[in-house]
């Protein structure tokens, strides 16, 4: 993990990091349109996820679709 993070900082690619699963460190990538979560267990595992942008861009009403579409 840490040879990942080194080439992120290399590279200049924004990152954070982050805990969702037990055991699992996760770090989150964002570049232009995209969001990546990879994962890395103790025992060497990586999970990777990699979302794209619907590149269409609104204003505050399209925030009306996240509280409308995913609240409880």
């Amino acid at each position: 993990m840490t040879r990942f993070l080194k080439k992120l900082e290399d590279k200049k690619i924004f990152y954070k990091l982050d805990t969702v699963r037990d055991d699992y460190i996760m770090v989150e990538v964002a570049v232009p349109g995209q969001r990546w979560e990879v994962e890395f267990s103790p025992d060497g595992d990586v999970v990777v996820e990699r979302f794209k942008s619907f590149e269409d861009v609104g204003d505050e009403k399209l925030l009306d679709h996240l509280f409308e579409n995913f609240s409880d």
